[in-house]
């Protein structure tokens, strides 16, 4: 019986993680993807920070009276991250409402 042991070099593996097939192109995936890393968490930290800034807007606006949920202000948020990303903008607005709506 034969046994076959194969190594892979730091360079190799870097490669194969990252779908690339060059060194430079693996290390320029690699930072792009430490970016990215940073970048998703920054948004996050907003959404959060957005979902507690809305709960006190609805606090607010149902203490004084008024409904949870104001659709045209909804509307104006929708039509805003459609126009500056597209359809797909329109879907992340009706997301972060979602997110943002009823938990007070």
């Amino acid at each position: 019986m034969s046994s076959t042991t194969t190594t892979t070099t730091p360079a190799a593996a870097a490669q194969e993680g990252t779908g690339a097939r060059t060194g430079e192109a693996a290390d320029m995936i690699t930072d792009a993807r430490r970016r990215i890393d940073d970048l998703d968490g920054h948004i996050i930290g907003l959404v959060q920070e957005r979902i507690a800034v809305s709960e006190a807007i609805q606090r607010e606006r149902i203490a004084s009276g008024g409904r949870r949920v104001h659709l045209s202000r909804e509307m104006e948020i929708i039509n805003h991250y459609g126009d500056q990303l597209g359809r797909s903008g329109t879907v992340l607005a009706m997301t972060l409402l979602e997110l943002c709506r009823g938990r007070v």
